[in-house]
């Protein structure tokens, strides 16, 4: 929010929000009505404030960005920060990541999430840091990084990634408690858009039917019957359906309780908070899981609903992969169509019939409803042409409730 400076009632100082030991960043309209980045940080008990350049104004090619502003802000502080010491030993980034992912674990991050920083810091951030020691981190750095990383061609998603990984760690050595680097090198980086989502891929009714007809004979035949046949009328994970035992399938209340997730070798909670969940199960899936139930001998609440038959243990979800493209070869439909699509075509004929966004989010566990939005689009319901036709069809125009510019 724009606030009137005390001492001249005719310059206003916008300023933004911060994370705590950055800074702050703020515009001053100047006396000649231009505006201008100024920035504040403190350094040895001592308030240091410093211009920062013109602000760009709308349709302008010169003047800073909000993202150069604090670029350049990072820049200066590094500056008026180099003479002081750091506490501790000077860090390189791997020492540093393990400290990380050891405090990680400690925390109760999933394993998931653990690996997934080893992977970033392993494959991109080490080999470009090498042993140089964190504190001497400066943005630049981050942005030659960044250039590495888009001349390897690889995707926005994956170069946000390895930079928030980066930004994590050195949120998490800037602590009071810890005090190893002085700033963070990622704040105020540019990053790179992230394209809008690729089609969603799913299979209509008269496929779904196709698709449970040529399921692949053998052993897991029967179950992958069920297990298709559960993904699509719940709209479940696979790693939620794996991990799925008898407790957690409610026959009185109908439902299926989505307690656990099995990804990465181990069992765990849902992907996210809201991904605990239940699940409304409909008659004929009811019926499967029955059958299912009644010609297993693993009948115990804990034991798992889609056993492997032999081992009764965990199943491999890249045999699960190979077995579904194989059916879908044999049922002559694309097979390009992944495991997760089964979970598409809950969502997307959930929306055709009308179920609200919130409900549909509910069940499918999503944690942003935006992500729930992208089915609306897919199936619209078969009424909807029924509709137009009630606001423009000639029904419409008899009585006169249509604007004259839409009939003429």
């Amino acid at each position: 929010m724009p606030r009137t400076s005390l001492t001249n009632p005719e310059r206003t100082v916008r300023s933004v929000r911060r994370i705590a030991g950055t800074g702050s960043l703020f515009v001053r309209r100047l006396a000649d009505g231009t505006e201008a980045w100024y920035g504040s940080w403190y350094t040895a008990g001592r308030r240091v404030k410093r211009h920062l350049g013109p602000k760009r104004g709308r349709g302008e090619r010169t003047g800073l960005t909000e993202a150069r502003a604090e670029v350049e802000l990072r820049r200066l502080i590094f500056e008026t920060e180099d003479d002081l010491p750091v506490m501790g030993e000077p860090l390189t980034i791997t020492e540093l990541g393990a400290r990380y992912i050891k405090n990680s674990e400690r925390r109760g991050r999933k394993r998931a999430s653990r690996e997934n920083i080893d992977c970033n810091l392993r494959n991109h951030t080490v080999p470009f840091f090498g042993e140089r020691p964190v504190h001497q981190y400066r943005p630049e750095d981050v942005l030659d990084l960044m250039s590495v990383l888009e001349a390897k061609d690889l995707a926005p998603r994956t170069i946000r990634g390895v930079i928030s990984t980066i930004s994590a760690l050195f949120n998490f050595a800037m602590t009071p408690q810890r005090r190893w680097v002085r700033a963070n090198p990622c704040h105020g980086i540019e990053l790179p858009a992230i394209p809008e989502p690729a089609e969603i891929r799913y299979l209509t009714l008269p496929e779904v039917d196709r698709l449970l007809a040529h399921t692949r004979p053998g052993d897991c035949q029967e179950l992958d019957h069920a297990l298709y046949m559960t993904a699509v009328m719940t709209g479940l994970r696979l790693g939620e359906l794996i991990a799925l035992r008898w407790r957690d399938v409610d026959w009185r209340a109908n439902r299926i309780r989505v307690r656990r997730n099995y990804s990465r070798g181990e069992f765990g909670t849902p992907k996210s908070r809201r991904s605990s969940r239940s699940v409304p199960m409909i008659g004929s899936l009811a019926d499967e899981l029955r059958t299912v139930y009644a010609r297993t001998h693993r009948r115990d609440p804990d034991d798992l609903v889609f056993a492997h038959p032999a081992t009764g243990g965990v199943l491999a979800k890249c045999s699960v992969y190979r077995r579904m493209q194989q059916a879908l070869k044999a049922a002559g439909l694309d097979t390009r169509h992944r495991f997760h699509d089964l979970r598409h075509t809950f969502g997307t004929h959930m929306a055709a019939t009308g179920v609200p966004m919130r409900t549909l989010q509910e069940w499918m566990g999503h944690r942003d409803i935006a992500t729930t939005q992208r089915y609306a689009a897919y199936a619209p319901s078969p009424h909807e042409e029924e509709m137009v036709a009630a606001a423009f069809g000639r029904e419409a125009r008899s009585t006169g409730e249509v604007p004259l510019r839409l009939v003429e």
